[in-house]
């Protein structure tokens, strides 16, 4: 008795189930967020404003009933809700009588260059994306003007911004465009407003690795040039318009990631502490050295403002990691953040719902499990901030 076997191509059967995840991400996208599927921020609490503002509830409220500044939002319980613009619209007003310059619109002045900080590692998992979202939200909730900047092919940044690869992306829109051998584009043709203000991105999608693919080609024909610094060149064009650019670099270190080095002024690679994360953190942290080691024989300048290590998904009650933990901070000091982010599950059921934690309801979570998080992310986020500050060559 014969038995008849279908064979498939095992690229039709990958494509086939890429377009039927993408279908349903698409599907999924628009039902949560009718009618446009765009995104849109979350107000805040009078609390949370009065956080983000450095000031306190009582003199917000102060500043409502004299009429100064935007009126908030007030619902049934007579609580006051504050929109992502109106805690801007507050920050312009509060720096005009303000006792420092900087106290509400911390950044740059005359003089201070652009931060441009690469966030890098090679392992999945260990919150490289998840770091660098909740950096640039952070940033630009406290009044930094930011750019984030998704090189990864993955796209995960960009998704997480309401930007879906497969569907808005067709037609290119991503730092490819700027850096490309043949014709680049102005960046400014690929800078995307979101939804929050202060913040704009450059999506990413899989034709970033159209770039890894021609840089070889380009450099054995004699035409890359100088190709590690064309990231660079393409932000001098937007010099003037950030205080910040947050770069979601690859997890490998090709060409996108070397180019993204070369422009960086500040690198966080994130660390995951568990043993075998720290062990191919070695092997990534040696690759990267000798990689560093080339582009500067060829004529870049590699000096950086600050290196930073960030643990990330870290358990208090995991012995092991303390373990680790204590290791890594006996042997690199003060270049491990002092803050660490905490695994939540708060972080990753926001995730589901393609939202960082900046952007749900609090009354989604229990409160402790959502404050938590939220404390630990703040102060990861504003030791950064003090870090870009300082390099500014300010007191923090």
């Amino acid at each position: 008795m014969s038995k008849t076997q279908e064979h498939e191509d095992l690229n039709a059967v990958i494509r086939q189930h890429s377009e039927w995840l993408a279908q349903q991400l698409h599907a999924q996208r628009e039902s949560l967020f009718p009618p446009d599927a765009s995104k849109k921020m979350r107000k805040f609490m009078s609390g949370e404003a009065a956080a983000l503002l450095g000031v306190t509830d009582s003199y917000l409220r102060k500043l409502h009933l004299d009429g100064k500044g935007p009126s908030p939002e007030l619902t049934p319980g007579n609580r006051r809700l504050y929109s992502a613009r109106d805690i801007q619209e507050l920050r312009v007003l509060l720096e005009k009588t303000a006792r420092k310059a900087g106290d509400y619109l911390p950044g740059r002045r005359d003089g201070d260059h652009m931060q441009i900080i690469g966030v890098m590692n090679f392992k999945g998992g260990s919150g490289k994306t998840t770091t660098a979202a909740h950096l640039a939200q952070r940033l630009a909730l406290s009044g930094y003007r930011v750019l984030a900047i998704d090189l990864d092919p993955q796209a995960s940044l960009t998704a997480l911004h309401g930007v879906q690869p497969e569907f808005d992306l067709v037609d290119g829109g991503t730092l490819y465009d700027a850096i490309r051998y043949d014709d680049p584009d102005p960046i400014r043709t690929v800078i995307r407003q979101t939804y929050i203000p202060n913040l704009d991105l450059i999506p990413g999608n899989l034709e970033l690795m159209e770039f890894e693919h021609e840089t070889p080609r380009a450099l054995s024909q004699g035409n890359a040039g100088l190709f590690f610094f064309r990231v660079k060149e393409a932000l001098a064009q937007v010099d003037d318009d950030y205080d910040v650019v947050v770069i979601d670099c690859p997890p490998q270190l090709g060409f996108l990631t070397m180019s993204a080095l070369s422009a960086a002024t500040g690198v966080l690679v994130t660390i995951h502490p568990e043993m075998l994360d720290v062990m191919s953190m070695s092997q990534f942290l040696r690759m990267t050295a000798d990689l560093m080691d080339v582009i500067a024989e060829s004529g870049a300048d590699m000096s950086h403002d600050w290196m930073r290590y960030v643990l990330t998904r870290y358990e208090p009650a995991d012995a092991p990691q303390n373990r680790i933990v204590a290791f890594l901070r006996t042997m690199y000091g003060d270049s491990v953040l002092n803050a660490q982010m905490l695994k939540s599950t708060a972080i990753s059921d926001a995730g589901l719902t393609k939202q960082t934690l900046y952007e749900v309801e609090r009354s989604a979570f229990t409160r402790s499990t959502y404050d938590r998080a939220v404390e630990s992310l703040n102060a990861v986020n504003d030791e950064i901030s003090q870090l870009i500050q300082k390099t500014w060559g300010r007191d923090t």
